[in-house]
């Protein structure tokens, strides 16, 4: 049967994978040659939405897909510049009378997209854009007038109940024009950036695989008893492979379905929940998604805020979380919770200053699940609970780490202390321990004089 276009471009963005591949798989199916290509961004030095660490997994993500590509009998094509003008560019060098592409969950992405369909309509070419990232969309699960639901436990149930797309492989063969220029494949260079070899995970398709089966072996039908404990290997860990896609959702689902897990299954509908918070309500980027909580007068960043960034607070789980979080790329997702709430209701700092800081080195930063994550500790997001759920680091450091290990792991400084001296405050001028840092703050305190800023807050709306 003959394919409907000659050359069609099929542009790689957050879906850096051959198999289950949406818009990769209509690509080959329906065109007699396919230029797999990806656009380079071309900011310098610093970034306020990324950092080194994610770079340099997406490096190392583009280095795996260029060689699966190659394997298949294709070549990869990348440039940098402006979107619209490059992808222009391609189009007109590769005689391509289609462009596919998976959507962007983000608005950042949909409005490029919106402006590249008229692009194409002023080229005469045919645009796809095909739904890749989610299993359903935000225009999929919706109340029964219509409405967007606005609470995670109310969409879960039909997210559940709905019918999952089952997932495909990946194309046998890849052809792709001869003759056109593409750079060479980025390093931290590229954005000028410099890498001190923190312990982030191995990018890729076939490192994404080969955690995902990992995961599905050992640790996925025991999620839910696992899950909270920072200091064992309890979660998934796949959250970097879902973000770039490196691993397809709908395999992931499908197989993790056959575990048993119905806690993980609930985690993957919360991820798209946030999606459609996102989709629905964009302003929750610049605004509280509660609107009556907005105005609510925040501190100004100061020495505090800078303990905070460096894990120096004198509060164990807290110092563990951002350590953890600058070696690795990565931080447990209980102790983003405790981490974000403290920086919200401790230091009375803007929930928009931390979510930047996370999206600067966090592997996995996806603009709309930090974005819900950090409101949600904050007391401003799409939660049915209220704004006084307050967690106390040092109660939370005995019930999700009684034993301190995941606290010693990360504050060396605490490795001899016991486990007990980990649950409360140390009296006053006696750290922890000799070389630890006292904290710099009093929560009971601190959490009074958050009530009073909600309350009054409250009051003055009225």
């Amino acid at each position: 049967m003959a394919k409907k276009y000659s050359h069609a471009i099929h542009w790689f963005r957050r879906d850096l994978r051959l198999t289950d591949n949406t818009a990769l798989r209509a690509a080959t199916q329906e065109s007699e040659e396919v230029i797999p290509f990806y656009l380079l961004s071309s900011w310098k030095k610093h970034h306020l939405w990324t950092g080194p660490k994610r770079q340099q997994f997406l490096c190392e993500c583009l280095e795996s897909l260029a060689k699966n590509i190659e394997h298949l009998g294709g070549e990869f094509i990348i440039r940098q510049g402006d979107a619209l003008a490059e992808i222009e560019k391609l189009a007109k060098e590769s005689n391509a009378d289609a462009i596919y592409f998976n959507q962007d969950p983000d608005p950042f992405g949909k409005k490029i997209e919106a402006q590249l369909a008229t692009l194409c309509e002023n080229l005469g070419i045919a645009c796809h854009p095909l739904q890749d990232a989610v299993l359903h969309g935000p225009e999929e699960i919706l109340k029964g007038d219509g409405t967007p639901y606005r609470v995670y436990t109310p969409y879960s149930k039909p997210w559940l109940a709905a019918e999952k797309r089952k997932p495909l492989g990946k194309p046998r063969t890849l052809k792709t024009p001869s003759g056109l220029d593409s750079a060479p494949l980025p390093s931290l260079k590229t954005w000028e950036l410099t890498f001190d070899g923190e312990e982030i995970l191995r990018g890729g398709e076939r490192s994404a695989r080969d955690r995902m089966s990992q995961a599905l072996q050992d640790r996925v039908a025991s999620y839910e008893k696992y899950r909270d404990v920072p200091s064992v290997l309890g979660t998934s860990r796949l959250s970097q492979d879902l973000r770039w896609g490196t691993i397809s959702v709908r395999e992931l689902y499908d197989r993790a379905k056959e575990c048993g897990s119905l806690q993980y299954l609930k985690e993957l509908a919360w991820r798209e929940f946030y999606f459609a918070i996102l989709h629905h309500f964009p302003e929750v980027l610049k605004w509280e998604f509660k609107a009556d909580w907005r105005g609510l007068p925040w501190d100004e960043p100061d020495e505090k805020f800078e303990a905070w960034k460096k894990g120096e607070t004198g509060f164990p789980i807290i110092d563990a979380g951002i350590r953890e979080l600058l070696a690795t790329g990565f931080m447990h997702n209980r102790v983003r919770m405790i981490v974000a709430m403290f920086l919200t209701k401790d230091l009375h700092i803007d929930w928009r200053l931390g979510e930047q800081f996370f999206m600067q080195h966090l592997v996995d930063g996806e603009i709309a699940s930090n974005n819900g994550g950090w409101q949600w500790s904050a007391g401003t997001g799409a939660d049915a609970a209220p704004y006084f759920r307050i967690q106390n680091p040092w109660s939370q450091t005995k019930t999700h780490d009684s034993q301190g290990e995941y606290i010693r792991k990360w504050v060396p400084e605490l490795t001899k202390v016991p486990a007990k001296a980990l649950y409360g405050p140390p009296e006053a001028d006696c750290p922890i321990a000799p070389d630890y840092v006292m904290p710099i703050l009093d929560h009971s305190t601190e959490r009074n004089i958050t009530l009073a800023r909600f309350k009054k807050h409250r009051a003055d709306q009225n």
